[in-house]
């Protein structure tokens, strides 16, 4: 099979040729048709995040068929229509699974980063954390729902009934989010790198009632904020915009640092909370809710062996909506 690999933290990925993997007895064998394109992948190629298994297959919103099956798989079938996100494997026995908070278990493995992924023909996943997708979906649009649409969603969540959002980082996630939160009656406030019109009116598009750039302030104050963009500046800046008792919700993997900033901004109950992964719940959720809304995913397609395009593109904010490669 074809794969695009990465050797060494910071150097392009290079096409390789690897045997099909075989999978074990609770995996699958899936023949991926489309792998979305995350800024998580980013974080990985670039080393942000650290001690990730090398050579790596990156990718971690893959969607295609059920080739084979491990010899004690029961949930799938050969043939079946299957999804693969970022959680790859909890242990199902430590105090935060056992509490429902898998996301956070100690022993977790991810999709992409500790196991091989999606940026190749096939991949091998564990049949307990694969979800059946929507059939309203082809393959290149119902990749970015698995990571922009999952760990969105549940960043969303986190915002409570805010019915005046902020959304800061108009990218893959956001164009997701911004479509359920007016599904869900909230009026959104998007914020876009400085001068990027574009963006701006693609928010607008989506039903934003505001748009501008990050370092103006909206024309209300913000119930809650959801900064998809890794850029630790933005938390100040969001709480400068948040009115008393609201949220400000973190939702990517890696942020740069977060400079200081007075204690005023805090002060009225405001709250700075970070969203981790994601759980099983959050994707069964989700995947029953994008078609209700429906969510329409924007996405611009790369053949395989073009992934370092595609992240090359992303890393410099000229992606609209969700990249895709295509197997």
């Amino acid at each position: 099979m074809r794969t695009m690999i990465l050797s060494a933290s910071g150097q392009p990925l290079q096409l390789t040729e690897l045997p099909v993997p075989d999978p074990g007895q609770e995996q699958i064998l899936i023949r991926i048709r489309a792998c979305g394109v995350c800024r998580t992948d980013l974080h990985v190629v670039d080393g942000e995040l650290p001690h990730p298994k090398l050579p790596l297959v990156p990718g971690h919103e893959i969607v295609g068929e059920v080739a084979a099956l491990g010899s004690k798989v029961e949930r799938f079938r050969v043939g079946d229509r299957v999804g693969v996100p970022w959680l790859g494997y909890t242990c199902g026995d430590c105090r935060f699974c056992l509490a429902g908070k898998e996301n956070l278990c100690d022993r977790a493995r991810f999709t992409g980063y500790q196991i091989d992924g999606g940026y190749a023909e096939y991949t091998v996943a564990d049949q307990r954390f694969c979800f059946a997708l929507p059939v309203e979906y082809d393959a290149p649009h119902a990749a970015p729902l698995l990571c922009a649409g999952l760990i969105g969603y549940r960043a969303l969540v986190m915002a409570r009934d805010a019915e005046r959002l902020g959304i800061y980082g108009f990218g893959a996630a956001a164009h997701i989010i911004a479509q359920v939160a007016r599904y869900q009656g909230r009026n959104v406030f998007a914020f876009t790198r400085p001068g990027d019109m574009e963006g701006q009116q693609f928010a607008r598009d989506l039903g934003a009632v505001w748009a501008g750039s990050s370092e103006v302030a909206p024309p209300e104050e913000l119930d809650a904020a959801i900064l998809f963009a890794p850029v630790g500046a933005l938390i100040p800046a969001a709480l400068r915009a948040l009115a008393k008792g609201g949220t400000v919700v973190c939702a990517g993997i890696h942020m740069s640092d977060i400079p200081s900033f007075p204690y005023r901004l805090l002060w009225g109950e405001r709250i700075v909370r970070s969203v981790a992964n994601l759980t099983r719940r959050d994707g069964e959720e989700f995947l029953a809710l994008a078609p209700k809304v429906p969510v329409r995913t924007e996405v611009e397609t790369f053949p395989l062996e073009q992934a370092n395009l595609a992240l090359e593109r992303l890393r410099g904010g000229k992606i609209r909506g969700a990249a895709v490669l295509l197997t």
